[in-house]
């Protein structure tokens, strides 16, 4: 049976870019990222998990992040130039992106927002993100990535 298409994947069909697809088994509960890197066989420096944040005000950003690494709050609320973030609660998230915690993708958002990627993305050449779906990741160009979201390379980890 051929995998369905997920809305990152007709995005980025759209955007005519390259990227590939990764299938994991997610029966057992880990979908954290670490966990999901391993399954795919692939080094954690190149999985990215998508978070997304409201500032003070009504704004959303999203922050893609290394799976190793945690979004230091203060530094993402200086990238976006709020006083503060903080995340989204899960049960707003498919609200905002049309994604589930799990499988929030930053590529086809029912919204665009503002993005910001770890700085560390730029020592990579490609990167892997939620393909929209649980048990789906894509791997794309970083370049390619940062282009089609608009991203902002930017330091947000600590």
């Amino acid at each position: 049976m051929a995998q369905p298409k997920t809305n990152a994947m007709r995005f980025l069909d759209s955007c005519d870019i390259d990227y590939e697809v990764y299938i994991y088994e997610n029966k057992d509960g880990k979908i954290d990222g670490i966990s999901v890197a391993n399954k795919i066989n692939k080094n954690i420096d190149m999985v990215y998990k998508t978070l997304v944040a409201k500032g003070t005000g009504t704004d959303v950003y999203v922050f893609i992040v290394p799976v190793g690494e945690e979004l230091d709050l203060k530094k993402a609320a200086k990238a976006a130039k709020e006083k503060k973030v903080e995340l989204v609660a899960v049960k707003d998230i498919q609200k905002l992106t049309g994604y589930i915690r799990g499988g929030c993708s930053p590529l086809g958002m029912k919204k665009k927002y503002e993005t910001f990627i770890a700085d560390s993305a730029e020592k990579i050449s490609s990167i892997i993100v939620s393909g929209g779906k649980i048990g789906i990741q894509m791997e794309l160009k970083v370049a390619d990535l940062k282009e089609t979201v608009d991203g902002k390379f930017a330091d947000i980890t600590h």
